[in-house]
């Protein structure tokens, strides 16, 4: 069923909106700007509670003007949110036994029933993915792109990067005192499961002696040959910092945990903790490792962040009163536009080995690993 085929200005009287996969710094700045903008047409906007299990289980709450003061400093999400209830593989227990289960017609008939005109998604490449299975089924979306790991190959930017980028560039900063004042290694793990925007730009800006990312398989000993270099020439620290799905050439990614989650049962995590055992053992070089974590992900958005989110906002608003579903926002050279999800739902945006960025770094001295 063409959805946007039928929407039309003027039909749309109630919005609903979402927020899915993790949370993200700019989440509340997307929200206050659709509702500030539906608002002054007239339209109402209702908040669906925990990404798509509000739909699954009719979980829904009135936004206005009044509830939108303050959102805009405000990391997560007020709607909360969820990376773990896909309606198409929905977890449940039956007969005893814990299994996926497609309920997408549930989330159909729930959104029929609560009289919503339009759903506004936001959310990652999974939030992207149900909500373009979920407007094939014929329910009328559009979706915001964010990811703090820049992922997302339809948009040049995701919100939620810059934010991310500056809490690890911050920590790489502090580490490195620490690290001079010791003289030892300083192993700073950041994330990035796929794709290593976040490592490569905290890293560039940090002064890291080492970056390794997903798409550059190390190998330990090329990283141990360079901070011999270094100290041979009077350098008593060195900083690596690596991004969460990093590997090396001989390697698979550290695995945290497997959850019982049948979209992401793999739960990343460990590999600064590997390499920086392999460094201590074969430098004899005292070495610390830090997990930034999910410090990445909350506390105040950055500038641009806010700024990102808000003008995503006001034109997912704008195309949903003019009934132009199927689409994904999106940033592509400076300005905002849309792209329909078919052409967004696939691929991912990572960091290719002759990115500009990359070059830079190998320039001034920089390793990722991969010489020879």
């Amino acid at each position: 069923m063409n959805v946007e085929s039928k929407g039309k200005k003027g039909t749309v009287r109630t919005l609903g909106i979402l927020t899915g996969g993790g949370d993200c710094p700019g989440l509340n700045a997307v929200i206050r700007a659709v509702v500030l903008t539906a608002e002054r047409e007239g339209i109402r906007v209702q908040g669906i509670q925990n990404a798509f299990s509000g739909l699954i289980h009719n979980q829904f709450t009135e936004l206005d003007s009044s509830k939108m003061d303050h959102l805009l400093q405000y990391g997560g999400t007020i709607l909360g949110s969820s990376n773990r209830d896909n309606p198409f593989q929905f977890m449940m227990t039956i007969d005893g036994e814990r299994r996926p289960v497609d309920v997408s017609e549930t989330v159909m008939t729930n959104f029929r029933k609560s009289g919503l005109d339009g759903l506004i998604a936001i959310g990652g490449d999974g939030t992207l993915k149900i909500t373009h299975r979920l407007f094939q089924k014929g329910l009328p979306a559009i979706c915001v792109p964010k990811s703090i790991d820049n992922d997302l190959l339809a948009t040049d930017v995701t919100f939620g990067f810059d934010t991310a980028v500056g809490v690890a560039t911050e920590a790489i900063d502090r580490i490195r005192t620490t690290a001079e004042s010791h003289g030892r290694l300083m192993v700073v793990e950041v994330m990035g499961r796929n794709a290593g925007w976040i490592a490569l730009f905290s890293g560039l800006a940090g002064g890291a002696d080492v970056i390794l990312i997903p798409e550059i398989p190390f190998s330990i000993d090329a990283i141990v040959a360079n901070i011999r270099v270094d100290r041979s020439a009077g350098k008593n620290f060195s900083i690596i910092v690596v991004a969460e799905g990093a590997f090396s050439k001989n390697g698979d990614v550290a695995v945290k945990k497997i959850v019982d989650d049948p979209t992401e049962p793999r739960r990343l995590g460990g590999i600064g903790n590997v390499i920086g055992n392999l460094l201590e053992e074969k430098t004899d070089i005292e070495t610390r490792v830090t997990v930034l974590g999910h410090i990445q992900r909350g506390g105040i958005p950055s500038t641009y962040d806010r700024n990102l989110s808000t003008r995503f906002g006001v034109h997912a608003a704008r195309c949903a009163i003019n009934g132009e579903f199927g689409q994904l926002v999106a940033l592509q050279k400076g300005r905002i536009k849309t792209v329909p999800m078919a052409d967004a739902a696939e691929g991912q945006r990572l960091v290719s080995p002759d990115n500009d960025f990359v070059q830079v770094a190998r320039s001034i001295g920089i390793s990722f690993g991969d010489e020879t």
